[in-house]
Protein backbone atom coordinates (compact mmCIF):
# COMPACT_ATOMS: atom_id res chain seq x y z
CA UNK A 1 0.00 0.00 0.00
CA UNK A 2 0.72 3.41 -0.79
CA UNK A 3 1.93 5.26 2.63
CA UNK A 4 0.72 8.74 0.84
CA UNK A 5 -0.31 11.29 3.04
CA UNK A 6 0.43 9.06 6.54
CA UNK A 7 2.51 11.07 9.07
CA UNK A 8 5.67 9.64 10.07
CA UNK A 9 7.53 11.13 13.26
CA UNK A 10 11.39 10.41 13.28
CA UNK A 11 13.31 9.94 16.44
CA UNK A 12 16.83 10.52 15.99
CA UNK A 13 16.60 12.04 12.54
CA UNK A 14 20.26 13.44 12.77
CA UNK A 15 21.86 10.22 12.75
CA UNK A 16 22.58 8.05 9.38
CA UNK A 17 20.05 5.54 9.74
CA UNK A 18 17.66 7.93 10.81
CA UNK A 19 18.29 10.60 7.91
CA UNK A 20 18.03 7.77 5.57
CA UNK A 21 14.47 6.22 6.76
CA UNK A 22 13.03 9.91 6.58
CA UNK A 23 15.11 10.59 3.19
CA UNK A 24 12.93 7.27 2.17
CA UNK A 25 9.40 8.00 4.11
CA UNK A 26 9.58 11.47 2.20
CA UNK A 27 10.06 9.30 -1.27
CA UNK A 28 7.18 6.90 -0.21
CA UNK A 29 4.84 9.99 -0.18
CA UNK A 30 4.66 10.25 3.67
CA UNK A 31 4.86 13.78 5.12
CA UNK A 32 7.54 13.24 7.67
CA UNK A 33 8.27 15.28 10.88
CA UNK A 34 12.51 15.07 12.04
CA UNK A 35 13.13 15.29 15.94
CA UNK A 36 16.56 15.12 17.64
CA UNK A 37 18.94 16.97 19.81
CA UNK A 38 21.05 18.89 17.81
CA UNK A 39 19.41 21.98 16.50
CA UNK A 40 21.93 22.82 13.89
CA UNK A 41 21.72 19.24 12.28
CA UNK A 42 17.98 19.33 12.39
CA UNK A 43 17.61 23.05 10.71
CA UNK A 44 20.41 21.89 7.99
CA UNK A 45 18.60 18.79 7.26
CA UNK A 46 14.84 20.81 6.61
CA UNK A 47 16.73 23.40 4.89
CA UNK A 48 17.84 20.40 2.81
CA UNK A 49 14.81 19.66 1.68
CA UNK A 50 11.90 21.61 2.12
CA UNK A 51 9.52 18.57 1.86
CA UNK A 52 9.93 18.15 5.46
CA UNK A 53 6.99 18.86 8.36
CA UNK A 54 9.44 20.46 10.33
CA UNK A 55 11.84 19.66 12.73
CA UNK A 56 11.22 19.59 16.74
CA UNK A 57 14.41 19.34 18.89
CA UNK A 58 13.62 17.17 21.67
CA UNK A 59 14.98 15.47 25.28
CA UNK A 60 13.61 12.04 24.89
CA UNK A 61 14.50 12.05 28.44
CA UNK A 62 11.77 14.36 29.48
CA UNK A 63 8.44 12.74 29.50
CA UNK A 64 6.53 16.17 29.36
CA UNK A 65 8.56 16.65 26.35
CA UNK A 66 7.15 13.13 24.81
CA UNK A 67 3.89 14.02 25.63
CA UNK A 68 3.99 17.54 24.04
CA UNK A 69 5.64 16.40 20.55
CA UNK A 70 3.13 13.21 19.98
CA UNK A 71 0.32 15.85 20.79
CA UNK A 72 1.51 18.00 18.26
CA UNK A 73 2.34 15.29 15.55
CA UNK A 74 -0.42 12.72 15.96
CA UNK A 75 1.99 10.76 14.14
CA UNK A 76 0.46 7.47 12.06
CA UNK A 77 4.09 6.00 11.52
CA UNK A 78 6.42 6.43 14.72
CA UNK A 79 9.69 5.30 13.99
CA UNK A 80 11.79 4.78 17.34
CA UNK A 81 15.31 5.28 15.96
CA UNK A 82 17.12 7.31 18.07
CA UNK A 83 19.63 5.16 20.59
CA UNK A 84 23.25 6.12 22.87
CA UNK A 85 26.00 3.49 22.32
CA UNK A 86 28.41 3.62 24.86
CA UNK A 87 31.73 1.10 24.71
CA UNK A 88 32.77 0.98 27.72
CA UNK A 89 33.80 -2.12 29.82
CA UNK A 90 31.59 -2.86 32.95
CA UNK A 91 33.72 -1.75 35.11
CA UNK A 92 33.92 1.56 33.71
CA UNK A 93 30.20 2.12 33.10
CA UNK A 94 28.68 4.32 35.50
CA UNK A 95 25.25 4.12 36.81
CA UNK A 96 24.77 7.51 34.82
CA UNK A 97 25.57 6.16 31.73
CA UNK A 98 23.43 2.99 32.68
CA UNK A 99 20.00 5.44 33.29
CA UNK A 100 21.16 7.61 30.33
CA UNK A 101 21.08 4.52 28.21
CA UNK A 102 17.78 2.83 28.68
CA UNK A 103 16.18 6.16 28.83
CA UNK A 104 17.07 6.46 25.23
CA UNK A 105 17.59 3.42 23.86
CA UNK A 106 13.80 1.51 26.10
CA UNK A 107 12.08 4.24 28.31
CA UNK A 108 11.68 6.57 25.25
CA UNK A 109 10.35 3.93 22.72
CA UNK A 110 7.98 2.37 25.69
CA UNK A 111 6.49 6.06 26.12
CA UNK A 112 6.54 7.26 22.52
CA UNK A 113 4.12 4.55 21.90
CA UNK A 114 2.39 4.55 24.65
CA UNK A 115 0.95 7.69 23.23
CA UNK A 116 1.29 7.73 19.95
CA UNK A 117 -1.09 4.08 20.01
CA UNK A 118 -4.07 5.90 21.33
CA UNK A 119 -4.13 7.78 18.26
CA UNK A 120 -3.46 5.22 16.05
CA UNK A 121 -6.04 3.37 17.60
CA UNK A 122 -8.94 6.10 16.78
CA UNK A 123 -7.95 5.53 13.37
CA UNK A 124 -7.55 1.86 13.64
CA UNK A 125 -4.62 2.25 11.67
CA UNK A 126 -0.69 2.23 12.33
CA UNK A 127 3.07 1.25 12.43
CA UNK A 128 5.63 1.70 15.16
CA UNK A 129 9.28 0.11 14.18
CA UNK A 130 11.58 -0.10 16.55
CA UNK A 131 15.34 0.23 15.69
CA UNK A 132 16.76 -2.64 17.83
CA UNK A 133 20.44 -4.19 16.92
CA UNK A 134 22.27 -7.59 16.04
CA UNK A 135 23.10 -6.52 19.69
CA UNK A 136 19.47 -7.85 20.55
CA UNK A 137 19.93 -11.03 19.95
CA UNK A 138 23.80 -11.78 21.34
CA UNK A 139 26.36 -9.96 24.06
CA UNK A 140 29.48 -8.36 23.00
CA UNK A 141 32.32 -7.10 25.13
CA UNK A 142 32.51 -3.57 26.39
CA UNK A 143 28.92 -2.88 25.21
CA UNK A 144 26.80 -5.02 28.05
CA UNK A 145 24.76 -2.00 28.64
CA UNK A 146 23.96 -1.24 24.81
CA UNK A 147 23.53 -4.73 24.42
CA UNK A 148 20.57 -5.15 27.56
CA UNK A 149 18.83 -2.08 26.55
CA UNK A 150 18.75 -3.85 22.69
CA UNK A 151 17.59 -6.88 24.39
CA UNK A 152 15.04 -4.87 26.24
CA UNK A 153 13.78 -3.07 23.07
CA UNK A 154 13.10 -6.16 21.46
CA UNK A 155 11.67 -8.16 24.47
CA UNK A 156 9.00 -4.68 24.45
CA UNK A 157 8.26 -5.31 20.79
CA UNK A 158 7.47 -8.59 20.33
CA UNK A 159 5.19 -8.00 23.43
CA UNK A 160 3.46 -4.22 22.01
CA UNK A 161 3.04 -6.25 18.65
CA UNK A 162 0.38 -8.99 20.17
CA UNK A 163 -1.14 -6.27 22.02
CA UNK A 164 -2.00 -3.64 19.59
CA UNK A 165 -2.13 -5.64 16.15
CA UNK A 166 -5.88 -6.17 16.76
CA UNK A 167 -6.09 -2.39 16.98
CA UNK A 168 -4.84 -2.25 13.33
CA UNK A 169 -1.50 -1.02 14.59
CA UNK A 170 1.38 -3.38 13.54
CA UNK A 171 4.58 -3.73 15.56
CA UNK A 172 8.04 -3.92 14.03
CA UNK A 173 11.26 -4.31 15.51
CA UNK A 174 14.23 -4.56 12.97
CA UNK A 175 17.38 -5.80 14.46
CA UNK A 176 20.36 -4.60 11.84
CA UNK A 177 24.20 -5.20 12.20
CA UNK A 178 26.98 -3.03 11.94
CA UNK A 179 25.80 0.23 9.59
CA UNK A 180 28.13 2.86 8.22
CA UNK A 181 27.34 5.70 10.10
CA UNK A 182 28.90 7.62 12.68
CA UNK A 183 27.62 5.19 15.31
CA UNK A 184 29.08 2.33 13.41
CA UNK A 185 32.70 3.74 13.29
CA UNK A 186 32.91 2.92 16.91
CA UNK A 187 33.13 -0.63 16.88
CA UNK A 188 36.19 -2.44 17.69
CA UNK A 189 38.13 -5.39 16.14
CA UNK A 190 35.70 -5.32 12.59
CA UNK A 191 36.01 -3.50 9.03
CA UNK A 192 33.86 -0.81 8.33
CA UNK A 193 34.08 -1.28 4.51
CA UNK A 194 31.52 -4.56 5.37
CA UNK A 195 29.07 -2.54 7.09
CA UNK A 196 25.85 -2.42 5.81
CA UNK A 197 24.27 0.90 3.95
CA UNK A 198 22.11 3.01 6.15
CA UNK A 199 20.12 3.66 2.54
CA UNK A 200 20.01 -0.05 2.20
CA UNK A 201 18.11 -0.68 5.42
CA UNK A 202 15.61 2.00 5.26
CA UNK A 203 14.05 1.16 1.87
CA UNK A 204 13.71 -2.35 3.28
CA UNK A 205 11.98 -1.02 6.37
CA UNK A 206 9.93 0.84 3.64
CA UNK A 207 9.11 -1.59 1.61
CA UNK A 208 8.07 -3.91 5.26
CA UNK A 209 5.83 -1.63 6.38
CA UNK A 210 3.80 -0.73 3.25
CA UNK A 211 2.22 -4.07 3.30
CA UNK A 212 -1.30 -3.90 4.52
CA UNK A 213 -2.88 -7.79 3.96
CA UNK A 214 -2.51 -10.96 6.19
CA UNK A 215 1.28 -10.94 6.35
CA UNK A 216 4.01 -9.42 8.60
CA UNK A 217 7.43 -9.11 9.29
CA UNK A 218 7.24 -8.14 12.68
CA UNK A 219 10.41 -9.27 13.85
CA UNK A 220 13.85 -8.86 10.92
CA UNK A 221 17.27 -9.52 11.71
CA UNK A 222 19.16 -7.56 9.06
CA UNK A 223 22.66 -8.84 8.85
CA UNK A 224 26.12 -8.23 6.84
CA UNK A 225 26.78 -10.72 3.89
CA UNK A 226 30.77 -10.81 4.99
CA UNK A 227 31.68 -10.14 8.79
CA UNK A 228 35.48 -9.66 8.88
Amino acid sequence: MSLSDKVALVTGATGGLGTAIAQALLHAGARVYLTGRNDDKLNKLVQDNREYLGSIRADLRNTRVLEKLIDEVKPDILINCAGVFPVESIAETSEETFDETFDINVRAPFILTKLASKYMKQKQWGRIINIASSSAYAGFPNTSVYCASKHALLGFSRSAYHELKNEGIRVYCFSPGSIKTDMGRLVKGQDYNTFMEPDEIAQFIIEAISYNGNMISEEVRLNRMFVQ
